[in-house]
Parts: structure tokens; C-alpha cells; sequence
């Protein structure tokens, strides 16, 4: 199968594209570098990919259909996911994000439309389910209540979607993947900027007391849910679906602080702050329609995930 993967020079569209191609797909991977972090990172990031004669490379913006157009024929199914990501930043520069994250959808689409291509796999975001006082999350929940222009334009994007499976018959899945993390994380998370500051002793600072709690879901984990979801698109009719995509196993703030610290041998300096704006007390998937469904199993524990990416912090990360 001939895939379009939108982001490939990403955190996950990267590590998704050399899946991909291990499985004996063909890639095409289009990424404009966007500057919200390194261009360095990313384009280290594709260097595995671009050894493959099977993966194709295209830099453009998928807001511009001109772009789009120029990506070869014979592409069989997309996986979006190529977007501007962050709740804080969305807040300081909310017109960016809804250009590039709902304008950005609305062009691939379109061109999917034109193009006759009917199978698609979205990468959507757990921040659609606002401060929900329901735990765990649930796919039936109600997400009308986004407290940040980065959660509102994944759920815009996902009302998308389903325009186009209705009016035009795309198979269409979204995935809201939950805090993911593991080598090739972005450094403007959490994960990353600890081990940063605590590795070099300077102080970290946490919003709140500690006790807020993530889901956070390994990069193979996520990986698999993504693949297993094209799989499901590509092998039935008349789908559209939506599936959390996390870990079901939320860890608190200070808990994940002291694996940290425990996995690089040092005791963390800690500051507190007030809570921000737009950051939610707890995010915590119901993973039990993607394991029905998805066959999506993730298996790997905190502790192994920190310790893998501080060993690729140590050795591959790009720090400028």
C-alpha cells in the first residue's frame, strides 16, 4: 500500500513513517519544518526514513493545495498527522493554530475528494475533553467544552471529518492520542524539559501541586494504535470512528517528576507555580473500544519509557 503521512518529519510522524516501512508500505511523507522547534531535530528525525528507496519526501504546507497536488499518484490512504501542537502557545497565537490545524484538515480533504483517495486515519488529541469531570474518558463523552484553541481545533477537526465521510463517503478514524512520549519528544514537553533541567541540576518548575495526572502513552504504544486504525480503515466500508488511544493508567505530576529523577540518579530541585491557562487536572483514556475493535494492547510501562528516552536524550537528542 502506498500511504501519505502528513507530519513525517515529527515526534510521531517519524517514528509512524519508519513503521510503515518496515512493514512493506510505501511512504510518501510531506513536513514543512515548521519552526515551533528545530528544523535540525526534525530533518535528524527523517534520516531513517530517507535511506529507504520506498519513502518519498515533499517540503509544503498543507494549508496550499498547489502543494498538495504535486504529491504523486497512486496514494491509497492518509494518515494526518501534521498540525500545530501545544495548549499554551495556542492560546498566545490562536489564529495560527486554527489556520494551520483546521484550514490545514479542510485542504486535505479536499484534495483527498478530488483525488478519489476515500481512507484516512486523523490524529486528534485527549485536550477535546476539556476539564471532564468523568473519568475515564469515554468516546461518548460529551466534548463541547474545549478550554484552549489548540482542543478547539482538533474537535473542529474531527466535525470535518465527519462532513466528509457523510458527504462524500470517506473512511475516516479519529485517534486522540493521550500525552504521548519517548525519543524524538518534542522540547517543549514536559518529559524533555525535566530531564534537561534535573540532568543539568537546575530547577524545574511545576504548575499546581504536583497532583494533577497525565495518561501518558508510550511512542510505541501510539504507534501501534495508528497502524492497527489504517489497518481497520483500509479493510472495511462506511467507517467512521473515533478511539482514545492512551494508556488508561494516569500518573501524577510528582510521581512522574521522581522516576525521572530516580532513572538519571539525581534528586530534582523543585519550584511551584500556579496552574496555567488551559492546562486540565487529569487526563485518563478508556481504551476498551480500540482494544475491541483496534486490537490496540499498549504494554509498556512508565518506568521503561523514561529510560529509553533519557537514553536517547543522552545520545541522539539535538539541543540548541
Amino acid at each position: 500500500m502506498k500511504v501519505l503521512i502528513t507530519g513525517c518529519a515529527g515526534f510521531i510522524g517519524s517514528h509512524l513513517s519508519e513503521y510503515c516501512l518496515s512493514q512493506g508500505h510505501e511512504v510518501v511523507g510531506i513536513d514543512n519544518f515548521d519552526s515551533f522547534y528545530s528544523s535540525l531535530q526534525k530533518k535528524s528525525n527523517l534520516s531513517f526514513s530517507l535511506k529507504n528507496s520506498r519513502f518519498a519526501f515533499f517540503e509544503g504546507d498543507i494549508t496550499d493545495i498547489n502543494t498538495l497536488v504535486k504529491l504523486p499518484e497512486g496514494i491509497e490512504a492518509v494518515i494526518h498527522l501534521a498540525a500545530k501542537a501545544g495548549v499554551r502557545p495556542s492560546i498566545i497565537n490562536p489564529l495560527t493554530y486554527t489556520h494551520t490545524n483546521i484550514t490545514g484538515t479542510l485542504t486535505v480533504l479536499e484534495w483527498m475528494r478530488q483525488r478519489k483517495i476515500n481512507k484516512m486515519v486523523f490524529g486528534s488529541s485527549s485536550s477535546v475533553y476539556g476539564n471532564n469531570k468523568k473519568v475515564p474518558f469515554s468516546e461518548t463523552d460529551l466534548v463541547d467544552f474545549p478550554i484552549s484553541p489548540y482542543a478547539f481545533t482538533k474537535k473542529a477537526c474531527e466535525l470535518l471529518n465527519h462532513t466528509y465521510h457523510h458527504l462524500h463517503g470517506l473512511d475516516i478514524i479519529n485517534l486522540r492520542f493521550f500525552t504521548v512520549y519517548g525519543p524524538r519528544q518534542r522540547p517543549d514537553l514536559a518529559i524533555r524539559k525535566f530531564v534537561e533541567l534535573i540532568s543539568s541540576g537546575k530547577p524545574i518548575q511545576l504548575f499546581g501541586d504536583g497532583s494533577t495526572a497525565r495518561d501518558y502513552t508510550y511512542i510505541d504504544d501510539i504507534r501501534d494504535g495508528i497502524y492497527n486504525a489504517l489497518n481497520y480503515t483500509v479493510s472495511n466500508k462506511n467507517v467512521f470512528e473515533t478511539f482514545n488511544i492512551g494508556n488508561s493508567h494516569p500518573v501524577k505530576l510528582i510521581e512522574l517528576v521522581n522516576c525521572i529523577g530516580n532513572t538519571l540518579n539525581k534528586k530534582p530541585i523543585i519550584t511551584y507555580t500556579s496552574m496555567q491557562p488551559g492546562d486540565v487536572d487529569i487526563t485518563f483514556a478508556n481504551i476498551e473500544k480500540a482494544k475491541i475493535i483496534l486490537n490496540y494492547n499498549p504494554s509498556t510501562l512508565l518506568n521503561d519509557g523514561i529510560r529509553n528516552f533519557v537514553n536517547w536524550f543522552k545520545n541522539d537528542a539535538i539541543i540548541e
